[in-house]
């Protein structure tokens, strides 16, 4: 999902609403780091690239899940979204 289509799904009006989406996401990255859990803000990418926006990147390092170098960024970043995904309701076996 793209950060425009979780605001709409939110059913967030300007202004700012992208930036509302953000600060969203950094508090769920917050409280997952802190529960051991997967990033669910992983789920949600830019319409250019594909990947979340460079501010998930810095967060996930500050919050020691991603490695300082962003050489490793994408790689830190597949798994996160793997995790994610499969934490989600009804993606486990036998769903």
């Amino acid at each position: 999902m793209t950060y425009r289509g979780l605001a709409e799904a939110l059913g967030l009006t300007p202004p700012h609403t992208i930036q509302r989406v953000a600060q969203a996401l950094e508090a769920l990255m917050r409280e997952d780091a802190e529960r051991g859990r997967p990033f669910v803000a992983a789920l949600v990418v830019s319409r250019r690239g594909g990947l979340p926006a460079p501010g998930f990147f810095e967060l996930a390092v500050q919050l020691g899940r991603f490695p300082a170098d962003p050489a490793r960024h994408a790689e830190a970043y597949r798994e996160e979204f793997r995790r994610a995904l499969a934490e989600r309701p009804g993606a486990g076996p036998g769903s």
